[in-house]
């Protein structure tokens, strides 16, 4: 019996299948469905897994929920996770310190105000089996500064040339 069809289907419909979860990461950041950043870790880190959410548009002088989301705890005892802050934001009046229970996933909202425009962080410690891994959490208030430095000025130099005079670091 000779069956002649399309077997291009099939296979166009694997790759597809299979590039999809490319397409999910395509701008470079590890983001779960919630819209959850996950925190990059250390192999040898505390081993907690630490994804977090700013709410968007901070202002200065206003609270600003962070929703942080901790996962992979394995320690019978569970783990631990304190917050700080560096100049730039204030943590609200909850607790700074909690303890996590092994084999669940816990969620904790904190706010924070931030004082001015800029960037703060803050900051999350987590300890697991006596180790401790940290992460920084941006707060951007108002329009991030440029990244690309000043070109310099363009003087006149002797006769009709002109030259560039860049700062050195």
């Amino acid at each position: 019996m000779n069956r002649t069809g399309n077997l291009g289907a099939p296979f166009m419909l694997l790759a597809l299948v299979l590039c999809a979860p490319l397409q999910a990461c395509a701008d470079g950041r590890n983001r779960s469905a919630a819209g959850m950043t996950t925190a990059p870790s250390k192999v040898n880190g505390s081993g907690v897994t630490v994804q977090y959410r700013v709410d968007p548009l901070p202002q200065a002088g206003q609270a600003t929920s962070i929703v942080l989301s901790f996962d992979g705890i394995t320690d019978p005892a569970g783990a631990t996770v304190q917050l700080r802050s560096d100049a730039g934001l204030k943590l609200g009046a909850a607790a700074t310190t909690r303890t996590l229970p092994a084999g669940e996933v816990s969620n904790w909202t904190v706010e924070v105000v931030p004082a001015a425009q800029g960037i703060g962080y803050l900051h999350v410690f987590t300890t697991q089996n006596g180790t401790t891994s940290s992460i920084s959490i941006p707060v951007q208030v108002g329009k991030a500064p440029s990244s690309m430095p000043s070109m310099g000025e363009l003087k006149a130099g002797p006769g009709t040339e002109k030259i560039l005079s860049m700062p050195v670091k």
